[in-house]
């Protein structure tokens, strides 16, 4: 699971999302990989994260039904939080809060939390290969799919496969625009 973080963890580093979130360049890979494992414990049990062969590109899912966070990791999230930010935890609430209001509750869905390529494996479709592969999974099951888009480079990427600008979101005053983005399952699967 380690290795995972750390692929999620270089993806993320350079994220306008993340950056305005962690944005001491020195600190944020160790910031993002500790928060990404805490995302992966509590979500590997849902049989929902996929990796390339290699660990290339790495992909976290919340199949239907179940929170980002499961209960041992939500109970540790705001102590791991003012660890990793301590005065700036400020920074986690309003992330959290304008995450948590812009996510549809309904219809039940597939939420992507992550998607990620390791620097040195980017530009080789390896996670959009990764995601095609998530998605038939999830278009044989009939079932829509939820994203949130931190990077606007990414767009035109999850476009391509189906994906539909549902809203957008800022993250504070100054910080980066969040789009938010949905597919439904093809009629004909």
């Amino acid at each position: 699971m380690a290795t995972i973080a750390w692929t999620l963890a270089g993806a993320f580093d350079g994220d306008p999302a993340w950056c305005w979130v962690f944005p001491d360049p020195d600190h944020r890979p160790g910031q993002l990989h500790a928060f990404w494992l805490l995302l992966l414990e509590g979500a590997v049990d849902l049989g929902w994260v996929w990796t390339t062969p290699d660990g290339g590109a790495a992909t976290l899912w919340i199949p239907p039904g179940h929170p980002e966070l499961a209960p041992a990791q939500a109970a540790r999230v705001d102590g791991l939080w003012e660890e990793l930010l301590g005065p700036d935890v400020w920074r986690s609430e309003v992330f959290g809060t304008a995450f948590e209001a812009a996510h549809p509750t309904s219809p039940e869905h597939y939420y992507l939390s992550l998607l990620g390529t390791r620097p040195d494996r980017r530009g080789h479709g390896l996670g959009m290969a990764l995601l095609a592969d998530n998605l038939a999974r999830i278009d044989a099951e009939g079932a829509p799919a939820y994203l949130e888009s931190t990077n606007p480079a990414n767009l035109e990427r999850y476009r391509s496969v189906g994906f539909a600008d549902l809203g957008e979101f800022r993250l504070g005053d100054d910080g980066p625009v969040v789009t938010t983005m949905w597919r439904d399952p093809p009629t004909s699967v």
